[in-house]
């Protein structure tokens, strides 16, 4: 988990990085500011969800890492897509989004997993 954590803020770190390297035009700001403020609410909420006091309550918030992943790779897609960043720069921060999303989601669906495997019981 202490891996996922670092992850998750050196990916905020490197919003940040990209958003200050964004033109100043005003479709780039409008869309920067929101991958901002998505990217950045990656690490905050994996931290609320480590610190969960039930199985429930961490599933609820890897949840929310879910979207704000989803929602960030939306944003990032509209930057290349709308001619803003060529899509060569945009590619690794692409990768590094999908690949998180991917274990959130993995993670999501192991715990329901073993809720379902206790029900059973």
């Amino acid at each position: 988990m202490n891996d996922l954590r670092q992850r998750t803020k050196d990916f905020a770190l490197r919003i940040i990085k990209m958003y200050t390297k964004l033109p100043k035009t005003a479709e780039a700001q409008v869309m920067g500011k929101q991958v901002l403020r998505s990217g950045t609410s990656v690490a905050a909420n994996y931290r609320e969800a480590c610190r969960a006091r039930s199985k429930a309550e961490f599933k609820a918030k890897m949840g929310i890492v879910e979207q704000e992943l989803d929602e960030t790779e939306l944003w990032l897609e509209l930057l290349v897509e709308s001619g803003v960043v060529p899509i060569e720069k945009m590619n690794d921060i692409l990768s590094e989004t999908d690949e998180l999303l991917r274990i959130v989601v993995a993670s999501i669906n192991t715990t329901k997993k073993g809720r379902t495997e206790r029900k059973a019981k």
